[in-house]
């Protein structure tokens, strides 16, 4: 098992209502093509063996017996196949019909679930046929076979548990998952019979979805499709599997067929450590079952993968998780402006990206709070790298808004700073560049003094992880708006506000989008011979892209650099090349740690989303710790 990564599926086959034997063949049928597809765990739906509609013909003895017969035949025809799968069929023991979920692997039956919650409301009578069960034994008329709520393990990785709950239990309050779970049940397979009303699939997606987001677990579920009695109902073949709260895959199809995708158990595991309230409850002392899965070795996933994880893809979503970050950035900004009574903010706008969001959020938090948008002192500082075009568009983005700027050029103060210390004007190194940042940052504190305003930081979520700020320059402020902004989410933020205000204020939305177009650059360098910028940051530390994909998957699951970068050749196929992609992650690895100082010290700001690097708040590391681990790690995928 490669990076955590297990293939399941949910199969619907085409059943026959009472007709065992063809039923039992569809199955077989499925569990091939599910062994084609290298799948490791599979569920079909509720009593598919005889149908879930058969009714009081599951009262008749000989129906039973030739369904446990037919599920002895099923386990010895996939013996050679490397699939574990779970089937349902009515099971007799002690006098009493209980509805079934039994577990075949490698021709062996690991287990028999009984139903323990038992509809019998609406369109639903199981309680006319089946018994409730809630315990554990062994059938002793058949070699011993678990009997009961069990946690099956698998042999070889025993940390990959999975568990059976049937149909209605993941619709009640107290679902059996989450003793399994809390039990260690990394995977959780539903074999269900759920009928077709109007809005109950939206309803059932949202039940499958939030109890693997609550349970941290993946969620697998199968359901009955064609072929079911439609004497009064309609069934749907709705299959879905889940992980985390993310639907990976799901179809709807009113007939028969087969889904599949690969779960992260690394990525649950992760969620479950980081969460130390996680399932804290008594130990249940469940019978652990094990199991002979198959897992083989996946390098290629199928599952959802964006080149973006910080940004949605779809754009409705994008529109409004733009407007939610924009509105908790404005009211963090906001709050810390009634708190300590202040109604007045210093800006350094430079025509950038992030001093663009970080003037927009100001706007939002002024306009909240009723304080004039004059209170804002916007400072544009030109210097030797500065180009005509981002210099105007500082001063058009802060007309639009109705904010004053000055415009103070820090070129003969820093001039006079390099005579003093005595470095030549042609020596374009490190120095040459952070004396400028230094500067401006002295300029608006001082102007911050002059006014009693606050000054808004503008450095973004990318920056802070690689270190690319200049210590004590644009690194520090007052409050830091964009501290948990990625890069890749600051440019779709700029252009929702640029779409905002397009209707009442063409001008102002031109301006933002031509920030938008303009490449991201600290205009330290001096431009080109045709006044353009010279300096682009990608160039120099990275395309921005892999770096927040890097990040999030660095910090958000802790993944290991190798897994990151198998991941990366994924999303970013035809993009980059592999040698592209190890050097980039090499960097950020190298530079995360490198420049842990900087974020140490980091100044106040709000969190907005799941990845920051405030050490307050998700970030506790030492600014002395070695990246050998990581960076080892790494060498091991070196192409």
């Amino acid at each position: 098992m490669i990076d955590g990564y297990i293939r399941v599926g949910a199969a619907t086959p085409e059943v026959k209502v009472a007709d065992i034997q063809f039923n039992a063949d569809r199955i077989v049928e499925m569990v091939n093509r599910a062994a084609e597809n290298k799948i490791s765990l599979l569920v079909f739906p509720e009593l598919c063996i005889t149908g879930y509609t058969c009714q009081d013909m599951f009262l008749q003895k000989v129906f039973t017996d030739k369904a446990f017969a037919a599920l002895l035949d099923i386990a010895e025809r996939t013996a050679e196949l490397d699939v574990s799968f779970v089937v349902g069929l009515p099971v007799v023991h002690s006098s009493k019909l209980y509805d079934c979920a039994a577990v075949i692997s490698k021709g062996e039956i690991s287990g028999i679930v009984p139903k323990g919650i038992i509809p019998n409301y609406g369109e639903f009578y199981e309680a006319r046929w089946f018994a409730s069960y809630d315990g554990y034994e062994e059938l002793g008329y058949h070699e011993g076979i678990p009997f009961g709520k069990v946690l099956f393990e698998c042999s070889e990785h025993p940390e990959v548990k999975f568990a059976v709950e049937i149909c209605e239990e993941l619709w009640v309050p107290d679902n059996p998952s989450i003793d399994y779970c809390a039990e260690g049940a990394l995977i959780i397979l539903n074999p269900s019979a759920s009928d077709e009303i109007i809005g109950k699939a939206e309803y059932r997606e949202r039940l499958v979805s939030m109890a693997s987001a609550k349970q941290h677990c993946a969620y697998v579920y199968a359901d009955c499709g064609f072929g079911e009695s439609s004497t009064d109902l309609v069934f749907a073949g709705h299959d879905i599997i889940a992980e985390n709260g993310r639907i990976l895959k799901t179809r709807r199809g009113y007939d028969h067929d087969l889904i599949w995708s690969d779960v992260d158990v690394e990525r649950i595991i992760h969620e479950r450590k980081k969460m130390n309230t996680y399932l804290e409850y008594p130990d249940n002392e469940l019978a652990n079952v094990p199991v002979d899965i198959v897992i083989p070795d996946i390098c290629e996933p199928v599952r959802p993968l964006s080149k973006m994880p910080f940004v949605p893809e779809d754009a409705g979503e994008l529109d409004s998780r733009c407007e939610d970050i924009i509105n908790m950035q404005a009211a963090g900004l906001a709050t810390r402006l009634h708190a300590i009574g202040c109604d007045k903010a210093v800006i350094a706008l430079s025509g950038g990206l992030d001093s663009t969001l970080a003037l927009i959020v100001t706007v939002h938090a002024f306009d909240k709070l009723g304080i004039t948008r004059e209170n804002i002192q916007a400072v544009t500082m030109p210097c030797f790298g500065t180009t005509s075009r981002t210099k105007n568009n500082s001063l058009d983005l802060a007309a639009s808004y109705g904010v004053p700027i000055k415009e103070i050029s820090i070129a003969k103060s820093v001039t006079q700073h390099f005579e003093d210390i005595g470095h030549s004007m042609d020596d374009h190194d490190v120095t040459y560049e952070n004396a400028q940042a230094r500067e401006r940052t002295q300029v608006i504190m001082d102007i911050a003094n002059q006014t009693g305003g606050l000054v808004i930081g503008t450095g973004d979520l990318s920056e802070l992880a690689l270190g690319w700020a200049t210590y004590n320059g644009d690194h520090m402020s007052m409050y830091g708006v964009n501290g948990s902004i990625p890069k890749t989410l600051v440019r779709h933020l700029v252009c929702y506000e640029a779409k905002r205000v397009e209707a009442e204020d063409k001008k102002l939305s031109s301006v933002l989008m031509d920030i938008f177009n303009t490449p991201v650059s600290p205009e330290l360098l001096p431009p080109d011979e045709s006044g353009n910028i010279a300096q682009k940051t990608e160039d120099i530390v990275g395309p921005y892209e892999l770096h927040d994909f890097f990040l999030y998957y660095f910090m958000r699951y802790a993944f290991a650099p190798s897994k990151i970068f198998r991941m990366a050749r994924i999303a970013y196929a035809g993009d980059y090349d592999d040698e592209t992609i190890f050097k980039w992650l090499h960097t950020f690895v190298r530079r995360f740690f490198s420049q842990q100082f900087k974020r140490s010290c980091l100044p106040d700001g709000p969190k907005v989303g799941t990845v920051s690097l405030s050490p307050r708040g998700d970030l506790r590391m030492s600014s002395d710790t070695s990246s050998k681990v990581w960076l080892d790690d790494l060498e091991t995928v070196r192409p």
